[in-house]
């Protein structure tokens, strides 16, 4: 059964796009954690870390590199948080890799 994050990149359900690409797409978290709450993830359904291989690392890199250039257009210029959940322990609640962009507030630490 595909993902909800499968469905948004199917269109099945929407979603409040801010970037798409080949690799990746991003779009607004629908309960946001901070003022900008954005999740990046790749189009090419990857479980989470622990299913990464080898073939997924310019995947991942361009997942990162899409974060660092969405905090940008977002005005994250004081900082910003990229965070990955993985399993049911991390904090994982979608079984399909994703990044979440937090920023537009001081973060604390640790952060739970």
């Amino acid at each position: 059964m595909p993902s909800i994050f499968t469905k948004i990149i199917d269109r099945e359900i929407p979603a409040d796009i801010v970037f798409e690409d080949d690799t990746c797409l991003a779009f607004r978290d629908i309960s946001p954690k901070a003022p900008t709450h954005i999740l990046i993830i790749p189009k090419r359904e990857i479980m989470s870390l622990d299913d990464l291989s080898d073939e997924d690392e310019q995947t991942v890199g361009r997942c990162v590199m899409v974060a660092s250039k969405i905090a940008e257009s977002e005005g994250l210029t004081d900082g910003y948080r990229l965070v990955v959940n993985c399993g049911s322990d991390g904090g994982q609640e979608v079984p399909h890799l994703h990044f979440h962009l937090l920023g537009g507030r001081k973060m604390a630490w640790p952060p739970g």
